[in-house]
């Protein structure tokens, strides 16, 4: 009853301290009022000036350069053609399409013809095309050959990319689990064997009449002539139709001999910066197979966009600019989907590039905020970045002497120099630590039944790479091709957590490439390159793991059993390992394929292993991933800045995986120190880093916080008195604080499983539990202002450097002031304000 009133008579007498708090937070809120000018003593990142960019230029800005794609076309056999673009490109960075105003010269006219955009061969040779815009010109280099060879229809080739584009074998179409309306296709065109049957072999004639083609049910449906609960998908004078109806003609054959394969699309042009709403790009998807030759699958590909509200795309690859923004358009053929970057912008809007000033990080991220039309925010004052850099490197608050250290500081490069200091203590390892024990999953008990012993040697052991700055790379190997006893060899430990193949291969995709396999497990994946075969020959690799029981019962022994497959469900047989958008290696009889896997995981043969720990590290000081979510890295997930991932990828590597370096260039970075104030244009901006995101802090850092400001320490299982929330080893290891905040419960490898939204439990549990006030009233903190005989104001000014590391403004000073000498005694008064900071967004967030 006691701690039921004392709550209530703190809601009462501080409701206008809280609202003042609130209020007064200068940054978090979106709409905040912009922040006081930083004083000319402050410190500004290293800067580094290179060639200023061109000023945007109205519309009339002149052509710079001129391409047409595809830059070369082959075209075999009589039916082949060839749809190419050409592209114009301002000053300003805006691209034109300039097709149809282009002069076009073709070299040889018996060679090959244009007619609207499109070449068609003629007779076998060689030939150019050359391309006449603005004073500008280009060529396109073209080859014919068997231009007198009629290609005979292929159900691989021509039928099955047909039904895909037709949206037959979709999820909502024939390609559902059971079908639909008895009539069912593999999902994507998984399985071209399974189709075909379905289609000529399972209900007799009654899908296919081969004494007359036309009435096949399967033409009469897709063109709308009988019922069909799709309605009408291409009308008979199409191409769709015309494919169709020859196979049909042709005897509906099955494909014989050996076919060339797909082995990439390209969709052209790369990119598209367009300039008022109604404007016009034409894109070309084109196939290359493993023949040599390649095939314009424009008008077979699946179209898409990731933002209809600023660049809508049509079935036929024509996008038209409407609202400004960004988007990514697709293009799917096959089991390849590919992307292209459009920008779109309002017409004649005036924008003046800001000087390119920073480290390499600054000159990518302006690059971009360029092309956008985007201002980036100014840099934050030394107040808010020393608290920002502390709690993101630390997970801790500065103290009162850190603060006051940093501020009395009169260097250039102090900022620099508190970076080298908090990357130097053994917190930032901690942290580290605990994110790599988020993914690994580490945890006792549950499903997986592992021991706490195991748990704490394997955490132990994590703790011990990261805290020895072992590379990356090494540590992922050791993991990977880990053998022995979970308790002498803990890293092991990684083959206890999950001991289901499918789901060891999976986890290994996701947590070290960023790679989401799931979807290929029973289909192609829809929005991604990997196939079916793709998701079990790299499974393939973790089929031979053997486990048996130790001496101690509560001990595991994973060992390589040199035997055991996982079979493909369609095929219904195993398929040798390889890897993922790799090569298939030689793996000799007996040879741990774990080993081989972990030697390519971290090589320069994958592309993904870099690029998914950069990102990863980027997400945790920017609040968002460049690709986001950051274990999401796919096709249909672009990069928001494609240019910027490479490079850290490329510096992590140039480093050998002392990812410490790299957190030093972003910290380092303007774009890491902006402040959090937006400026007219970059409001709404969340992906390029105009501005810095305003992040709640993570559940184990916000309550190592609050135990640090307080003076009061925590007590967690396994633990003693004091260590940090950061620290602790098992995820079964909990308290309501860290459940209510979202920390990992480290039961699967989805980044997901960390949350930080905001929520009312969280408010509810920061106002009325038992975490704040019965800290602040158990903690070291007012009892050493007490002790220190400090007056009000002098405490006041404690409490708001420990808690939001910036002194009070005069007008809470005075308000502040007020509550402290209206209270019953000062204590209560400094009580009521220590309550109040913690519960201001200001604290909770960082920003």
């Amino acid at each position: 009853m006691y701690q039921l009133s004392k709550q209530v008579r703190w809601s009462a007498s501080v409701l206008g301290l809280v609202a003042v708090l609130i209020l007064s937070v200068r940054v978090v809120a979106d709409d905040a009022a912009p922040a006081e000018p930083p004083p000319s003593s402050e410190s500004q990142p290293t800067e580094q000036p290179i060639e200023q960019p061109p000023a945007s230029a109205e519309s009339g800005s002149p052509i710079v350069s001129l391409a047409v794609y595809p830059p070369q076309v082959q075209l075999t056999t009589k039916t082949d053609r060839q749809k190419f673009v050409v592209v114009a490109t301002r000053q300003d960075d805006v691209t034109l399409e300039a097709t149809s105003a282009a002069k076009l010269t073709l070299s040889d006219a018996t060679t090959a013809k244009v007619e609207q955009g499109v070449l068609y061969p003629l007779a076998d040779g060689t030939a150019t095309l050359t391309v006449d815009y603005e004073g500008h010109q280009v060529t396109m280099p073209i080859t014919v050959s068997e231009a007198t060879v009629e290609r005979p229809v292929s159900f691989n080739l021509d039928v099955m990319p047909t039904l895909m584009r037709a949206g037959c074998n979709t999820g909502g179409c024939h390609g559902a689990a059971r079908g639909k309306d008895g009539f069912m296709l593999s999902l994507f065109g998984y399985d071209p064997d399974g189709d075909y049957h379905r289609i000529t072999r399972e209900i007799g004639t009654r899908r296919i009449n081969l004494a007359l083609p036309e009435r096949s049910l399967l033409l009469e449906k897709a063109t709308g002539k009988v019922p069909h609960t799709g309605g009408q998908l291409f009308t008979a004078d199409s191409e769709y139709h015309q494919t169709l109806l020859a196979w049909l003609q042709s005897g509906a054959q099955r494909d014989s001999g050996e076919l060339p394969i797909c082995e990439k699309v390209e969709l052209f042009p790369p990119k598209a910066v367009l300039e008022g709403e109604g404007t016009a790009q034409q894109f070309t998807a084109v196939a290359h197979y493993n023949n040599g030759t390649t095939r314009d699958v424009t008008s077979l590909a699946v179209f898409s966009t990731s933002n209809d509200n600023s660049a809508p795309i049509d079935q036929d690859g024509l996008v038209t600019a409407a609202a400004q923004g960004e988007a990514f358009v697709m293009a799917r053929f096959d089991t390849h989907t590919v992307g292209s970057q459009v920008i779109v912008l309002p017409a004649d809007l005036e924008y003046t590039p800001p000087p390119m000033e920073g480290n390499y990080i600054d000159q990518m991220v302006l690059a971009k905020l360029n092309k956008l039309r985007v201002e980036p925010s100014d840099v934050c004052s030394d107040e808010e970045f020393l608290r920002r850099v502390t709690i993101d490197i630390t997970g801790q608050m500065p103290t009162f002497e850190e603060y006051h250290q940093f501020m009395a500081d009169a260097s250039a490069d102090k900022r620099a120099k508190v970076i080298d200091r908090l990357l130097d203590r053994k917190e930032f390892a901690e942290i580290w630590a605990m994110k790599w024990a988020d993914l690994l999953m580490i945890r006792s008990g549950g499903a997986r039944n592992m021991s706490q012993k195991s748990v704490f040697l394997y955490a132990n052991w994590v703790t011990d790479q990261v805290s020895n700055n072992v590379p990356l790379d090494e540590m992922v190997r050791t993991l990977v091709a880990s053998s022995g006893g979970t308790f002498s060899s803990p890293e092991s430990n990684f083959y206890e957590v999950e001991r289901e193949t499918l789901k060891t291969s999976e986890n290994v995709a996701q947590i070290f490439m960023g790679i989401r396999t799931q979807c290929a497990q029973c289909h192609n994946h829809p929005f991604d390159r990997w196939t079916m075969d793709d998701y079990y020959s790299f499974a393939s690799f973790f089929s031979q793991i053997g486990r048996k029981q130790g001496e101690d019962y509560r001990e595991s022994i994973i060992f390589n059993r040199s035997g055991g497959e996982v079979n493909h469900p369609v095929a219904n047989k195993p398929l040798p390992p390889k890897f993922l958008g790799g090569e298939q290696p030689e793996i000799a009889p007996g040879e741990d394929r774990r080993k081989v896997v972990a030697q390519w995981l971290t090589s320069p043969e994958n592309p993904y292993f870099a690029t998914s720990v950069a990102n990863r590290v980027w997400a945790h000081f920017f609040g968002i991933g460049i690709v986001e979510p950051v274990d999401d890295i796919r096709v249909s997930n672009p990069p928001s800045n494609p240019e910027l991932l490479e490079e850290l990828s490329k510096k992590l590597v140039e480093y050998e995986y002392d990812f410490k370096a790299l957190v030093r260039d972003i910290c380092n970075s303007r774009a890491y120190q902006r402040s959090a104030v937006a400026k007219p244009g970059n409001e709404h901006d969340t992906r390029n880093f105009a501005r810095a995101n305003v992040r709640r802090v993570p559940a184990e850092m916000l309550l190592d916080c609050i135990a640090q400001v307080t003076g009061s320490p925590d007590k967690f299982r396994g633990l003693p008195l004091g260590s940090r929330a950061v620290q602790i080893a098992d995820g079964a290891t909990r308290n309501y604080f860290l459940t209510t905040f979202g920390s990992s419960e480290r039961l699967t490898a989805c980044a997901c499983d960390v949350k930080t939204e905001p929520t009312l439990s969280q408010a509810l549990h920061m106002l009325n539990g038992s975490t704040i006030s019965g800290k602040i009233r158990s903690g070291e903190t007012l009892k050493s202002i007490k002790d220190e005989g400090l007056a009000p104001e002098q405490a006041i000014e404690r409490i708001y450097v420990i808690g939001l590391s910036r002194m009070p403004t005069a007008e809470e000073r005075a308000k502040l002031l007020e509550v402290v000498q209206q209270s019953p005694n000062p204590q209560q008064g400094l009580e009521d304000v220590f309550w109040a900071v913690l519960n201001s967004r200001e604290f909770l967030f960082n920003h």
